[in-house]
């Protein structure tokens, strides 16, 4: 369910702008979805004018986009330690806590985001809101459906599996398991929605990430705002 809105040259604007913050030596997180894109081909032409960095990708597009423009992929048990990861949001709120997993991939960048030293997020001004009110995306174990879908009405969602586009039948992730996206209607308090869906058995992840975002850099038609969490 990805967020319709937002200009693709609002998204490059962000993209770039966040990719300027790597550094030479750098082991970089990969996003997923269109606005971490422009950052990749941003890394990847960096890296041809001699920018040595690795790439720790969150999805299969992510890992493929990066070697097409020739970002060294690794894998996450790899290496000691992440030193920046960028990635785009479905919604952020005022106090920078985010919907994620439009494209199914929440479960791996949310390993990859909080394993970085600095999480920079990358979006375009429709993701902005003063509440988070978007589907909360819930990655669950296949087998665990009906009991998790029993356990979302519980805390007072509306969870409806996610369904392929091209293909008839639900989304399966990179990972083998199901989508179930949960409306909540306006989410007053995400830290604790969090800690309920987590405590769910069979929730593989979901797509509250709270208190991960150190910035956000926000693609404009006339440039970038960036918003820090030390500014809040």
């Amino acid at each position: 369910m990805k967020t319709p809105g937002g200009s693709d040259a609002a998204k490059r604007r962000a993209g770039e702008h966040a990719a300027e913050v790597v550094t030479d030596g750098d082991v970089v997180g990969l996003g997923t979805g269109s606005t971490a894109a422009h950052a990749i081909r941003a890394l990847g032409r960096a890296v041809d004018d001699g920018l040595d960095v690795r790439g720790v990708a969150t999805s299969y597009a992510s890992r493929d986009l990066a070697r097409e423009v020739g970002i060294p992929v690794v894998g996450l048990d790899s290496v000691e330690r992440i030193d920046v990861a960028i990635d785009g949001a479905d919604q952020v709120d005022d106090g920078l806590a985010l919907i994620k997993g439009g494209g199914a991939a929440h479960a791996r960048e949310k390993v990859v985001d909080s394993a970085a030293d600095r999480f920079v997020v990358v979006v375009d001004p429709s993701k902005e809101t003063p509440e988070l009110d978007r589907p909360v995306p819930v990655e669950i174990l296949p087998d665990a459906r009906a009991t998790i879908r029993r356990a979302l009405r519980d805390l007072g969602g509306t969870p409806t599996l996610r369904t392929a586009e091209r293909k008839d039948g639900p989304v399966v992730t990179d990972n083998g398991n199901l989508v179930l996206d949960a409306d909540f209607g306006t989410v007053a308090e995400p830290r604790a929605l969090a800690t309920d869906l987590a405590t769910i058995p069979g929730v593989v992840e979901h797509g509250l990430f709270v208190g991960l975002a150190d910035e956000v850099h926000v693609g404009r038609e006339d440039g970038v705002t960036v918003r820090r969490a030390d500014d809040r």
